[in-house]
């Protein structure tokens, strides 16, 4: 999914780094730098435009590139939980209905959808900026009106963002289709 470039070094005989670069987190590109540490707890820290995961050294045995990719999962997972609801309660608002359920689960291949008045949204849906957060979830509240992707549907997206075809463009062009 990622390209992946690691750079293994020995900082004073005690930490090793692992870094892998870009993570998109909210349509900004940040380096991800892994430290290996006297900690009990692993501890996240961002802090210009670098997230600093510092990991106990028990896990320098571990696969390093699947503790990197389970410790960006959670991390997208946690924004999710914040920037979701926002943008659900945004919809809501604008849109004057919600869903009767909705939930963030990881999909291998969808941004989002919509079965049975329930909405799903990936996690990973924080790798983009906040306006495609907001149109993929206006999106998914359209299907509760319209199934398919009627004329309708059309119609209704573009009363409540113009600038559809634009989202559309920067989601066709990733590697998920909402």
């Amino acid at each position: 999914m990622y390209k992946v470039k690691k750079q293994i070094r020995i900082k004073n005989n005690i930490n090793t780094t692992l870094e892998r670069h870009p993570v998109p987190v909210l349509g900004i590109d940040y380096k991800v730098k892994i430290i290996y540490k006297n900690v009990r707890v692993p501890e996240l820290n961002v802090e210009n435009k670098l997230i600093k995961i510092s990991l106990p050294n028990r896990y320098k045995r571990d696969s390093n590139q699947e503790i990197l990719d389970l410790a960006i999962d959670k991390m997208y997972e946690q924004i999710a939980k914040v920037e979701v609801e926002r943008a659900m309660e945004k919809t809501r608002i604008m849109l004057g209905f919600a869903p009767e359920d909705y939930e963030i689960k990881n999909m291998k291949k969808e941004m989002g959808r919509c079965i049975n008045g329930k909405i799903t949204i990936n996690p990973k849906i924080v790798m983009f900026h906040r306006d495609v957060i907001d149109f993929i979830v206006l999106h998914e509240y359209c299907h509760l009106k319209y199934k398919t992707h009627s004329k309708y549907f059309y119609r209704m997206i573009e009363n409540y963002e113009p600038n559809f075809e634009k989202y559309e463009k920067i989601l066709g062009t990733s590697l998920f289709q909402y």
